[in-house]
């Protein structure tokens, strides 16, 4: 069946068809009224692609470099929590069908799978963890460890979380993480034997962070350490001063702080801010290979996609997750050869502009 799914949009419609409303809206949802959710998406359509003609390539290749390392292309599998929720393996489904596509896997904090248990399935692939940190120290300090001592080759900090956002789709269905459906390395890290809930987990995470706290833990880290949730200049300069090897744009896919600056719209000062100094990764409503080359063009190293992945898993298992991804690389490929570059790295703000604005008044 996943065959026959010619795009990101006919996933996310299976997707939605078979999976229970709660566990949709837990996934699909955003906070408040949607703005930013819905914003994302459209805010790559705010800007349009320059093609160039007669650039003389004949092969395209979308392998890129990141933080030292190959990948198949320059787009990376986003963290997102409790994917056994939509399939029966949950990560591990995930991490094989990124290694398969020969792209990074970020595994969350919130995942259903420890890391250890995710490197030993999927020795090959490769592997960055999503951090919460905790008030307990130890907690986030256990978790990190057992990430590197799998092989995780960087250590990516939610910044954007000291509370939860309102979730209003979660609070109509009343939905919750299922009894029994826990996270385990949180489990291992605190010593306990029973799962604990979203709920308890996020009361132990520490909401009073600071970049100080920042700078400790990178500067104590073996690997790579980059910030996610930045959506300014100010906080971009802010992270590399404090040690950081990356940013990634990210406003928690509309998740967190509703009628925040989508994604697409905060990246460019975000890049200009860097100066070239650390990575800059970007994610929020990646739907098309044109929205990754919009993204390289205005400056990203590379995108992160969580949604649309997801939607691969719950419609068709690792094949599904793993279809997507295949699909935005080839779609990406085509941008990059109508535009003119035969690799990612062609593509820069030459061929970008903003498109142009939309009447306010209708006829």
């Amino acid at each position: 069946m996943i065959d026959d799914l010619i795009n990101v949009a006919d996933f996310e419609r299976v997707a939605e068809g078979k999976l229970d409303p709660g566990v949709a809206g837990y996934f699909f949802g955003g906070a408040c009224d949607e703005v930013t959710l819905g914003e994302n998406v459209s805010a790559w359509g705010h800007w349009r692609l320059r093609p160039r003609m007669l650039a003389g390539h004949g092969e395209w290749r979308t392998g890129s470099e990141l933080l030292g390392g190959e990948l198949s292309m320059p787009i990376l599998v986003a963290p997102v929590a409790y994917q056994r929720l939509v399939d029966p393996e949950g990560e591990l489904a995930m991490a094989r069908a990124a290694a398969a596509a020969g792209t990074v896997m970020c595994l969350s904090t919130l995942a259903t799978t420890r890391p250890s248990e995710v490197a030993a399935a999927v020795p090959g692939g490769r592997r960055w963890f999503q951090l919460y940190c905790f008030r307990d120290r130890g907690v986030t300090l256990a978790l990190m460890e057992e990430a590197i001592d799998s092989g995780f080759e960087a250590i990516i900090v939610t910044v954007d979380a000291p509370r939860s956002g309102r979730r209003e789709r979660d609070l109509r269905t009343g939905f919750g993480i299922p009894e029994g459906l826990g996270v385990p390395s949180v489990q291992a890290a605190l010593g306990s034997e029973r799962a604990v809930t979203i709920e308890e987990t996020f009361a132990l995470m520490d909401p009073a962070l600071s970049w100080a706290d920042l700078e400790a833990l990178a500067s104590g880290c073996s690997v790579p350490v980059l910030v996610k949730g930045v959506l300014t200049a100010e906080d971009a300069m802010l992270a590399v001063e404090h040690g950081a090897a990356g940013v990634v744009v990210s406003n928690h896919g509309g998740r967190q702080l509703d009628c925040a600056v989508a994604s697409a719209e905060a990246l460019p000062e975000v890049v200009d801010a860097v100066e070239g100094r650390a990575a800059v990764l970007v994610d929020g409503g990646v739907r098309r290979g044109t929205d990754v080359a919009i993204a390289l063009a205005l400056g990203a190293d590379a995108v992160l996609v969580g949604r649309p992945a997801l939607w691969g898993l719950a419609a068709g298992g690792e094949a599904g997750a793993l279809r997507v991804l295949e699909l935005l690389r080839a779609e990406l490929e085509l941008a990059m050869a109508l535009c003119g570059c035969d690799s990612p790295a062609g593509l820069s703000r030459a061929h970008v502009r903003r498109a142009p604005a939309a009447p306010v008044y209708s006829a």
